[in-house]
């Protein structure tokens, strides 16, 4: 199974795991530090919550679609490239409290869109060298 993601950056991140939790019927998935993640079955969904700055309107962070395996992100990478779209392969990266290989691409809006399957889960939001994640690693080979 492969789902869409929708990530989103909120000022009241407790206020909307209750948001959610009530739009969806389920509770969150994954709940870390300034960060909750929902795993729907109806519609099939990977929704992201990741805190952003008091006051500030809720936007958009990035896209996804999350798949079951390994082979899949390379074989989407493999399409993704063939159809003449720049790609950036991350391999192992730490992201979101888990261990992930993935693939990006950019919409024609600049918007960040990722293919991606979980591979472990992990105690830390991003790598130790960044600290952050959920965007291309400029310093990853592009396709």
């Amino acid at each position: 199974m492969s789902r869409v993601q929708l990530a989103l950056r909120v000022a009241d991140l407790p206020g909307s795991i209750e948001f959610y939790s009530k739009l969806f019927g389920t509770e969150p998935a994954k709940l870390r530090p300034g960060y909750a993640n929902f795993a729907v079955e109806e519609p099939a969904l990977k929704l992201v919550l990741l805190e952003g700055e008091p006051g500030q309107a809720t936007a958009l962070d990035h896209l996804g679609v999350e798949v079951e395996s390994t082979d899949e992100v390379s074989a989407a990478g493999k399409r993704l490239t063939g159809e003449g779209l720049e790609t950036l392969t991350e391999d192992d990266t730490t992201c979101c409290y888990a261990v992930q290989d993935k693939v990006w691409v950019h919409g024609p809006g600049q918007e960040p869109w990722e293919v991606y399957t979980v591979k472990a889960d992990s105690q830390t939001f991003g790598t130790e060298a960044t600290a952050t994640c959920c965007a291309p690693n400029a310093g990853q080979a592009a396709g």
